[in-house]
């Protein structure tokens, strides 16, 4: 991705989000001028991957393969000073805006609809060998309970959420004709680098070329804190 788009993601993102009354915390505005006078105050940020996170999954067309999100809060597997167990996230999906198909080793979210437009989340089982199984799905969402077909795809309208547990493929995106959405994340502790399970060969962080300065830092290019 050009540093250039992912500027235009953000300033839209900062738009869309003031348009749905949600308020990112202070760092999330920090340019590199500011994160260069940053101390070691701020280390949990860098360590727990706080903030802006923008992909493309390595495909090349955002608009069509990609996300937005920013972590708000998270600890961290091995850190014991980041004792939260638990991680919580904003994210922007646009109309027919895909995630692809993948699960968590280890954690389990709650995928919930703040605001815009309906999410549609296709799901599978895991077999032992990571690929999509034929068996169905358990399926829970705000306290209701039922089974689906391999690969159905439940609609996840606002206000409303689905739960996700590790092991669980699920792919989304947002309808058509209905609007971006703002989604909620609420989470065991995240950890981006090693736990996710893409069923194709993609990529989580993107290649970036440097066509302009930084908006804001990626949760993958902070510098080191002084």
């Amino acid at each position: 991705m050009k540093r250039s788009e992912l500027n235009a993601i953000m300033r839209e993102a900062v738009g869309f989000l003031g348009s749905k009354c949600f308020l990112l915390p202070p760092f999330a505005f920090w340019g590199k001028k500011q994160w260069q006078t940053m101390t070691s105050e701020y280390q949990e940020i860098v360590d727990c991957m706080l903030g802006w996170d923008i992909t493309d999954f390595g495909l090349g067309d955002y608009g069509r393969t990609g996300l937005l999100m920013f972590t708000l809060r998270n600890g961290h597997y091995s850190k014991k000073e980041y004792s939260k167990p638990y991680a919580e996230k904003i994210l922007i999906t646009a109309e027919e805006q895909v995630t692809p198909f993948h699960f968590h080793w280890k954690k389990m979210e709650d995928i919930i609809n703040r605001g815009g437009g309906n999410l549609l989340v296709q799901v599978h089982n895991s077999t032992a060998e990571g690929e999509l199984a034929d068996t169905p799905v358990s399926v829970s969402m705000d306290g209701k309970h039922f089974t689906v077909a391999a690969g159905s795809v439940v609609r996840v309208s606002p206000g409303e959420s689905i739960t996700l547990p590790a092991g669980q493929y699920h792919k989304f995106w947002g309808e058509k004709g209905k609007g971006t959405i703002l989604l909620g994340e609420v989470s065991k502790v995240n950890d981006d680098t090693i736990d996710n399970r893409f069923h194709d060969k993609i990529g989580r962080f993107p290649a970036i070329e440097e066509d302009e300065e930084p908006l804001y830092h990626l949760c993958t290019e902070y510098p080191k804190l002084g």
